[in-house]
């Protein structure tokens, strides 16, 4: 006899994906508000320099690797494909983001910015998964 299968978990797995998600859009954002407040970032509505932005893609880097960690952490089963998951998520709305601003004008910053957000989103789900699967035993 075949043991049976264990029961979907979705409703866990959608609260780990929404708590890697709320951990890292509220880092971004905390971060962006204390940069702009204490000076590095221009105020609200003024452009960036490109330092600024390679700034501001560094801890978006970081922060996708954390909240991807999270939502690894907090999976009921699966913690990679749940990260992949997330990460994909965040690949659409990078997408959707580049998509949207890309001829605005006055342009909102460099091309270069929200085509580093596409390509890292994957990779950083990717990373964020495999450091929780690093801290399971075999």
């Amino acid at each position: 006899m075949s043991e049976p299968a264990p029961p979907r978990r979705i409703g866990r797995s959608i609260l780990a994906l929404l708590a890697g998600m709320v951990v890292a859009i509220g880092l971004t954002l905390a971060a962006d508000f204390l940069f702009h407040r204490v000076g590095v970032f221009p105020a609200l509505g003024q452009r960036a320099s490109d330092s600024a932005f390679l700034l501001a893609t560094a801890y978006r880097i970081v922060f996708s690797v954390l909240g991807s960690y999270i939502t690894a952490r907090f999976a009921p089963s699966r913690p990679m494909r749940l990260a992949l998951i997330g990460g994909a998520i965040g690949l659409v709305v990078s997408i959707a983001g580049a998509a949207a601003t890309w001829n605005h004008q006055p342009p909102l910053g460099p091309h270069w910015y929200p085509l580093a957000l596409v390509v890292t989103a994957l990779p950083c789900a990717w990373l964020g998964g495999k450091l929780r699967l690093l801290q399971i035993p075999l």
